[in-house]
């Protein structure tokens, strides 16, 4: 993502092609410079020809890679080879330079691991990327679908692989502890002879230098009119959590915390705005440890005046370690073992090994990650704010496609109509930059649940099929992330009957009321219930908590299926998607998706003497009218379909007042049912 100070308008952050990986974005090397020229190539033609097609994603012959590889495994004395997804912070997006899995295998989606053997090598991933990553994988590889009856989980195929005595490896910066823990006990017992961590990372070593560099792009303060707490404060309240536990301290590991704790942000992560770093917090002591080079003497006195320290990215390690032997001889010289160190049960097995592992360090859930995940008054109401924005900003891009399309008979593509929105965006106020790239899908790429137009492979968009546009930018004081389906010309019944459906879905969750204590997981089934009476379903989560100019996939919190939306209940100051959906392979998608914030509502009793939670929806953009079918709806879901569509025209009408084509399209789509 770009940050950059405010201003009228920006263009559009620029896309590169990394040769034979994956396309990202490339940042410039100072923190305000974005590429130029937001214009968007239009074709005018007499009359539209359906170019659609599902596009074929481009495979990449791994097979030398995979080769060196082996080799080095030989080298290594190591039989079985991990490569997760994640970088040494456990971060869903990554920088290039940490993209290791997809080098290796080919497939770029953001969830899966690789495991290689002398003679194999699988790729699992998640029902998100069966489509894309069956069409990315070429035939060095076993595409294991994780989820599938009878499909074996990547650790299960990886323990089979190591029975008989055999030796598999991993870099320990990229496996969060307790995963590793599990793994080893799973070789063991399948008769592996050790999981064993190694140093030097053997993916790195066969990229060479055609490995992207690690990013060193500048850091900012962020002003506390867009935080609403000042660092100190966030300092002191981590320190409260840590003297109720009785540690000896908390290192952090995960980029958003950090920056949230110490209301910086970066640029080092495509669309997060967070940098490379760890962070020590004690009773007396903040260390920071960042690449010193990114800071300005604004930021350095900054953190001076909070009492921070700097130390260099590369200390942690050798630190923790140094901790440790320190902590080890105080406890020795006192006769106490009751104080560890607490790390995240998100931190790797490296870290935890270097703080002297179970003896000395308790894994916990982050009591960062969960204040983060409490807005506080400013972020929510910046919240409320950035939507309207970015709600004007989408309405006048559909309105506008719309009329390119079945008025002027242009040609469009997916990724032009995705550089159009960005242009948009770009002129609202507090605009930094995208929060991930925008899924701009015709047709059966619609059904490709994490589609990714490529430049100058896309497809052109065709009136006659639904377009799915799954988009979100990040401003100043908030994060956005919406989905809209819509369709041009004439939807077919099962496109209408999926769509309001999916609608219904997503209504049904808005509308819920819930005790305080409930989780994600319990309210999962809201959102599908109307699908499952169909024998229709999706293979993602319903929900995923937003970070404020942060992360736009943030933990802890979460509306799913997956375990850990059960260990965690929602509460006042979250603010999370809602996004069911409903996908038909090879011919379309449909996917709606609005960002809600937890708030405490009233109730006729209280049962219990608890509170009562619901949701307040942020997303100022009308559903598509001519996809809904109205007889499928309820008295109460028109109802609030009629309500929701005149706070949408009532709050951002403003915007329009000189565009008379966006002024139709939002009456039209936000007249009275």
């Amino acid at each position: 993502m770009r940050i950059s100070p405010p201003c009228s308008t920006r263009p559009m952050t620029p896309r590169i092609a990394l040769p034979s990986i994956f396309t990202v974005p490339k940042f410039g090397a100072r923190l305000w410079t974005i590429r130029a020229s937001p214009t968007t190539l239009l074709r005018p033609i007499s009359r539209f020809q359906s170019t659609i097609s599902i596009i074929k994603m481009e495979k990449v012959d791994t097979t030398a890679r995979l080769a060196k590889l082996r080799q080095l495994m030989n080298e290594h004395k190591v039989d079985v080879y991990i490569v997760p997804s994640e970088d040494s912070h456990a971060s869903e997006y990554i920088a290039p330079c940490d993209a290791r899995r997809a080098f290796i295998s080919g497939f770029t989606g953001s969830a899966g691991c690789a495991v290689i053997t002398q003679d194999k090598a699988a790729l699992a991933t998640d029902g998100r990327y069966f489509n894309q990553a069956s069409q990315q994988l070429d035939d060095n590889w076993l595409l294991l679908k994780q989820g599938l009856v009878d499909v074996p989980t990547w650790q299960e195929w990886s323990a089979d692989q190591a029975a008989g005595g055999k030796v598999v490896g991993v870099d320990p910066t990229l496996l969060t502890n307790g995963a590793a823990k599990k793994l080893s006990e799973k070789i063991k017992k399948n008769g592996g002879k050790e999981l064993a961590p190694v140093e030097a990372n053997l993916v790195d070593i066969t990229w060479g230098d055609d490995r992207p560099p690690q990013p060193n792009e500048p850091i900012i303060v962020l002003d506390e009119k867009f935080a609403g707490k000042d660092a100190k404060t966030k300092l002191a309240e981590l320190r409260k959590e840590l003297e109720k536990k009785k540690s000896l301290g908390f290192v952090v590991s995960m980029l958003d915390e950090i920056a949230w704790l110490f209301n910086l942000r970066g640029n080092d992560i495509p669309y997060n705005p967070v940098f490379f770093s760890y962070a020590i917090i004690t009773a007396d002591d903040a260390t920071l440890y960042v690449n010193s080079s990114k800071l300005s003497p604004e930021c350095r006195s900054y953190l001076t005046e909070n009492g921070v320290g700097i130390k260099p990215y590369e200390d942690i390690f050798s630190d923790a370690s140094a901790l440790c032997k320190s902590a080890t001889a105080q406890k020795t010289d006192e006769g106490s073992d009751s104080k560890k160190f607490l790390i995240s049960n998100k931190a790797s097995w490296a870290l935890k090994r270097a703080l002297g592992g179970d003896d000395m360090v308790e894994e916990i859930r982050s009591p960062i990650g969960d204040a983060k995940a409490a807005k506080n008054e400013t972020e929510l109401e910046g919240m409320r704010q950035c939507h309207i924005r970015d709600g004007a900003a989408l309405i006048e891009f559909f309105a506008w496609l719309e009329d390119q399309l079945i008025v002027k008979k242009a040609t469009i593509d997916e990724v032009e109509a995705a550089d159009k929105l960005e242009s948009l965006r770009a002129k609202q106020k507090n605009f930094v930059g995208l929060s991930f790239p925008a899924i701009s899908s015709t047709g059966p790429n619609a059904a490709v649940i994490h589609y990714k137009p490529e430049r100058g492979s896309c497809s052109v968009i065709d009136p006659n099929a639904v377009y799915l546009c799954d988009s979100g930018a990040q401003y100043l004081d908030g994060t956005t992330d919406t989905t809209r389906t819509l369709h041009f010309g004439n939807p077919t019944a099962a496109e209408i009957e999926a769509y309001t459906l999916v609608l219904k879905g997503n209504i049904a969750l808005d509308r819920a009321v819930f005790p305080k204590g409930t989780s994600g997981f319990a309210l999962d089934s809201l959102a599908r219930q109307y699908l499952w009476q169909h024998g229709l379903d999706y293979r993602h989560g319903t929900g995923h908590g937003v970070g404020s100019y942060l992360n736009v996939h943030e933990g802890p919190i979460g509306i799913g299926t997956r375990v850990q939306y059960s260990e965690v209940s929602l509460s006042p100051g979250n603010v999370i998607s809602d996004e069911p959906g409903y996908y038909e392979d090879g011919s379309f998608g449909i996917r709606i998706e609005n960002i809600i914030m937890v708030k405490e509502v009233k109730t006729k009793y209280k049962f219990g003497d608890k509170p009562y939670l619901g949701f307040e929806h942020v997303t100022m953009v009308p559903y598509c009218r001519k996809l809904i079918d109205t007889s499928l709806l309820t008295k109460e879901e028109v109802a609030w379909l009629n309500d929701y569509n005149a706070d949408i025209w009532n709050k951002t009408k403003g915007y329009f007042e000189n565009d008379e084509v966006a002024t139709a399209w939002l009456k039209r789509e936000t007249q009275p049912f």
